[in-house]
């Protein structure tokens, strides 16, 4: 019979759970010392570690005061939101050790309360990760254990009452039974937002648990007797594999237990799964392994130490594409749990190629990224790693893709470079040559930088990785694009939104999206302009409309003046022959003189309608800008003309005076 012991493939560690104690023993090896809020994790043998180096527990906020030259730490769990309002208003130094998971459930709870939610909090009512997220919830319904109290409570308090009800979950929970919570909720109460908020890692834990138990003849879950995620990988692992051991330690270990369950197997193999808490470090882990090999080496003659120690731990090697988990940014790099011993890094320069992003630009800590492994150090526990080569791997495949399809593709500009500029596309770097790179040539390349552009691959180098790009003919193709949309359906009378694109001393041309059309320089205005500059300026967005249309020489006519504004309208409405207006000269002719009556609306006065007297010199009677009454003589509508008199006026007001006399 062979013997087997196979390692979940995410037991032990999570990112959250790795982070809060690295931040206790950053600080240990600054030599200062350090206060836990709580047990940092629930591991006996960590806190029990950490005690020996000085660490201490408070377990109150009365153990935090008058602290002077320690250094309080918030475990994973988090802590009560007045914690941190009492270390603040103290003036007591502390890093938040908070798992970012349980962090984003702070926010959320704080969120939907502040929106009128009710919360239902799915999970151990005395953990202290709970305990935490109750103090962030203004409206907190119940904390339920299960999907059973979940119905009872939902069915007995909302089934009648229409109110926003908000649920969610410890980080730890058992996803087996948050899968019948979701269903319970939505039949009960279809109002309930049912928000998920398990750890993605304690989920992938339990579920490579349960993949590894359906197999095994014997489970051992490791970690702490009080660790609530340890406690539920023993009950899902146990409901899987009948025999299943939960132990904190190599300790603990029942060898006459496991001695009988080999003696007993019947079967050609004896498979030993193992996995461990999100509060287990991987040391206790390989313990309990080394323990395991050493006796049963005495057990089963087929069983090989070496082989079985080195298949038990997950493996990193240079060139290897992984996954992890991003624990924690600062401003250089960003640090990553990888799953196995090493603490690995990605510097700024293998996070992305865009010089003008930091790491916190790029990824936040609880993200999930593919990386390949750059350089592994054993001895110091570093693995370098780079994501910029994964997404420059992809990126280059959707590239080669995009030039066979002729695609259109679309990326940021990252900066200007010597004949041109760089474009980011799926983390692979494009150079778009300075001639390809803007619409036209005056056109400056610094006004593209940061900017999200289209454009096409005119050409790639395999080889060495390299691709060439073109926004101006990405830019062309558009155009072209709507263009021929645009004479598809256009017709005489269609009214359009475009934007001035420049003007001439004849008129106005106007984007009408992706083609231009003219407005001429008569039909800006009704009233007489020397420019078109006094109605519309470059860049301003005018409704137009279609006044003609010339498919074979590729041109529109538009008109911008309306109809409604038309003075001779205004004027027929208002002013009829025989009455006698007030006007003001506008100008002066050999032949008369224009007279003003509304803007856009001028009448002749004849020479011979000046004055009750022959007038050789019109300027000798009148100037420009005099204001006269006038008596409108004719109308012609059909002309648009209309005649004025001075003269008739003056006569009428002779005949007057005679027949006074």
């Amino acid at each position: 019979m062979k013997t087997e012991i196979i390692v979940a493939k995410n037991a032990g560690f999570c990112f959250g759970v790795d982070r809060a104690v690295k931040i206790v023993y950053n600080i240990l090896n600054t030599g200062k010392k350090v206060v836990t809020y709580g047990e940092i994790i629930h591991n006996k043998d960590v806190t029990a570690e950490l005690s020996r180096k000085g660490v201490r527990i408070a377990e109150s906020l009365k153990d935090l005061e008058d602290l002077t030259d320690e250094t309080v730490v918030i475990r994973s769990h988090g802590a009560e939101k007045q914690v941190f309002e009492f270390l603040e208003e103290h003036g007591i130094s502390y890093e938040d050790g908070t798992c970012p998971f349980v962090k984003k459930i702070h926010n959320i709870v704080s969120e939907k309360s502040a929106d009128g939610y009710d919360i239902i909090i799915m999970g151990d009512r005395e953990h202290p990760e709970v305990r935490g997220i109750v103090s962030y919830c203004r409206n907190l319904s119940d904390i339920c254990a299960d999907d059973t109290a979940l119905e009872n409570f939902l069915k007995k308090n909302y089934t009648k009452i229409k109110k926003k009800v908000a649920i969610v979950a410890q980080t730890t929970y058992n996803i087996s039974i948050w899968e019948r919570c979701k269903i319970i909720a939505q039949s009960v109460c279809p109002q309930t937002e049912v928000i998920n908020t398990i750890c993605s890692a304690t989920s992938d834990r339990q579920q490579s648990a349960v993949r590894l138990a359906d197999k095994a003849d014997l489970m051992l879950v490791i970690g702490g007797k009080h660790s609530s995620n340890t406690v539920k990988l023993a009950d899902i692992c146990g409901s899987h594999c009948k025999n299943c051991i939960h132990i904190e330690n190599a300790d603990e270990l029942d060898f006459p237990f496991i001695k009988g369950l080999l003696k007993n197997n019947g079967g050609e193999k004896f498979i030993i799964g193992v996995t461990a808490g999100a509060s287990t470090p991987a040391y206790i882990i390989k313990e309990v392994i080394n323990q395991m090999s050493e006796k049963l080496q005495n057990m089963d003659e087929d069983f090989n130490f070496e082989e079985a120690l080195d298949a038990s731990f997950k493996k990193i090697y240079t060139g290897q594409r992984v996954k992890g988990y991003i624990t924690a940014v600062n401003d250089a790099e960003a640090i990553v749990d990888v799953g196995t011993k090493h603490t690995g890094y990605v510097s700024l320069d293998e996070l992305t190629n865009d010089p003008s992003l930091k790491p916190a630009d790029v990824v936040k800590p609880g993200d999930e990224v593919e990386l390949i492994v750059i350089k592994v150090n054993d001895a110091d526990g570093i693995v370098t790693l780079s994501k910029k080569r994964v997404d420059a791997l992809l990126g280059f495949d959707k590239i080669l893709k995009a030039k066979e399809e002729d695609a259109v593709l679309e990326g940021t500009v990252s900066g200007v470079v010597k004949g041109g500029v760089n474009i980011i596309y799926e983390g692979t770097r494009v150079f778009i040559p300075a001639s390809h790179a803007t619409a036209h040539r005056d056109d400056k390349l610094e006004d593209l930088v940061k900017k999200t552009v289209k454009f096409k691959i005119i050409d790639v180098d395999e080889r060495r990785g390299k691709a060439v790009g073109s926004i101006r003919i990405a830019l062309n193709a558009a155009k072209d694009a709507a263009k021929a949309k645009f004479w598809e359906t256009v017709q005489v009378g269609d009214v359009f939104k475009g934007e001035v694109k420049s003007l001439t001393s004849y008129g106005a041309f106007v984007d009408l999206g992706g083609i231009d059309g003219m407005v001429h320089i008569s039909e800006l205005s009704w009233n007489r302009i020397k420019h078109p500059s006094e109605v519309v300026n470059v860049g301003d967005v005018i409704e137009v409309f279609v006044k003609d249309l010339d498919r074979e020489a590729d041109r529109i006519s538009l008109g911008y003046k309306k109809e409604a504004d038309n003075p001779w309208v205004k004027f027929e409405a208002e002013y009829h022959v025989g009455d006698v207006i007030k006007t003001k000269i506008v100008s002066i002719t050999p032949f008369g003189a224009f007279a003003q009556i509304v803007p856009g609306i001028d009448g002749l006065i004849h020479i011979s309608q000046i004055a009750d007297k022959k007038v050789s010199n019109i300027k000798d009677v009148l100037s420009v800008g005099d204001e006269v009454e006038a008596k409108i003589t004719e109308i012609d509508s059909d002309k648009k003309r209309i005649s004025l008199s001075i003269r008739a006026l003056l006569e009428e007001k002779a005949e007057e005076a005679s027949d006074a006399e």
